[in-house]
């Protein structure tokens, strides 16, 4: 990846042996106290204007979910965050026990990558050039190659280390750049429908490495998803976007919103995932009667002890 603009960068490229520490000592588990702060993001192309007044607030160690229709501006919103499209507003990552500004590195796993079916390139050698500083037809570095095989675990892929990448499946694939943007331990995590074509077997690998990923790294995950049932079961917070954001919240808070309906309806939700969110809602209904309940009950009380007076 390449530098990205203003306070939005990729770590730099370490020695040729990979140069971060190991992941089973050099990663930081959450902390809780770097958020990453979207202030006020517009973008307009030409005279279009394809996102109004973006405010996010977003913590580490959390799986945000950004939900919407077709054409709401959902990969527009990350290729802003990359520096990719040109927008007003502000990025910034604070910690907040100190409230220090630092810089922000980002990792992006796009929806799909197309590689050519006669490339004779090794996942080995896909990973090494982006690690390494020397060209990987040179010798192969043992060091490196068990780091990056430590990455591939996370994500169950460590067989396919010296697989041709031009013969791996579409779970595969993803699982190997996903791999590849971690190895960075990056600040922010984007992932633009990283399970679309993968069946189901593979999306339960992808959200158990996510789960996994957010608590074992220091960094948040924006995730943008079409599949409101598996938001439902995996999301931390949810993002409904339609040009701005019209809801943000818990799963339960934006599913039971009004907002929600209308974007995608009364049946949108189905499947096991979706009994849950459904019984999610239901609690939070509930709950919400019963204080309205009790507070009736309170306020009624209270009249009728004012009226005995």
């Amino acid at each position: 990846m390449r530098e990205r603009k203003k306070n939005v960068r990729r770590h730099a490229s370490g020695p040729e042996d990979g140069g971060r520490p190991a992941a089973s000592g050099g990663r930081r588990k959450p902390c809780g106290l770097h958020c990453i702060k979207i202030q006020h993001l517009s973008v307009t192309i030409g005279e279009q204007e394809i996102l109004r007044d973006i405010n996010l607030h977003i913590h580490c160690g959390s799986l945000n979910a950004l939900i919407g229709k077709n054409g709401a501006g959902k990969s527009t919103l990350m290729r802003a965050i990359l520096g990719d499209v040109p927008h007003s507003g502000q990025i910034e990552f604070k910690n907040t026990e100190d409230g220090r500004m630092q810089r922000l590195r980002v990792g992006y796993v796009p929806q799909s990558l197309n590689v050519d079916k006669y490339t004779p390139v090794s996942v080995y050698d896909m990973i090494a050039c982006c690690q390494s500083r020397l060209p990987v037809f040179l010798k192969k570095s043992r060091k490196l190659a068990a780091r990056i095989r430590e990455y591939l675990e996370i994500f169950q892929a460590e067989e396919l280390l010296d697989k041709q990448v031009c013969n791996l499946s579409g779970g595969e694939l993803q699982r190997v750049l996903l791999s590849m943007a971690v190895m960075d331990e990056p600040n922010l995590l984007l992932l633009d429908e990283p399970v679309s074509g993968i069946d189901q077997n593979g999306m339960e690998v992808f959200y158990q490495a996510i789960h996994r990923l957010k608590e074992e790294f220091d960094l948040a995950i924006i995730l943008i998803s079409h599949d409101l049932s598996y938001v439902a079961e995996y999301a931390d917070r949810v993002i409904l976007l339609d040009r701005e954001v019209l809801k943000q919240g818990t799963v339960e808070e934006v599913y039971a919103s009004a907002e929600f309906q209308r974007v995608f309806g009364t049946g949108a939700l189905i499947g096991d995932a979706g009994k849950t969110a459904g019984a999610l809602i239901g609690d939070a209904d509930k709950a919400v009667g019963s204080l309205t309940g009790d507070g009736a009950r309170r306020g009624g009380q209270q009249a009728e002890g004012g009226g005995q007076r």
